[in-house]
């Protein structure tokens, strides 16, 4: 870390590019989803404008993790418990997303007219 005037403003343009960049990219995600010239895949929204709205997103969380919050002074350990909770969250997202095609059924276990717009009991 800085401990003087002149390591602090020496940082002043690393932050300034950074912050020059994090707005480029919010910039260029949103004329990527609003431009149809830009748009990459079928026309609309599909898996790829969701990958590259994600990457895009993803370059600016690690811009924003490793300066502004200064991950990149941090011990080892701070990267074990960083990689790990997005391997977490992504392992996460990945079971929820892998519900929508689960078979499992509980439609046999149901009583007769269980459901229906008329019971019968």
């Amino acid at each position: 870390m800085a401990d003087t005037p002149e390591e602090i403003k020496s940082h002043f343009k690393v932050y300034g590019l950074v912050g020059a960049g994090l707005f480029v990219g919010t910039v260029v995600t949103v004329l990527v989803a609003t431009v149809e010239a830009l748009d990459i895949g079928a026309h609309g929204f599909d898996i790829w404008d969701m990958l590259l709205g994600l990457s895009i997103a993803l370059t600016k969380m690690f811009f924003v993790g490793f300066i502004f919050m200064h991950l990149n002074h941090e011990k080892k350990g701070i990267y074990w418990i960083f990689f790990g909770s997005l391997f977490f969250a992504a392992t996460l997202i990945a079971l929820f997303a892998g519900a929508f095609y689960d078979p499992i059924t509980f439609d046999a276990l149901m009583p007769p007219g269980y459901g229906d717009a008329n019971p019968s009991h």
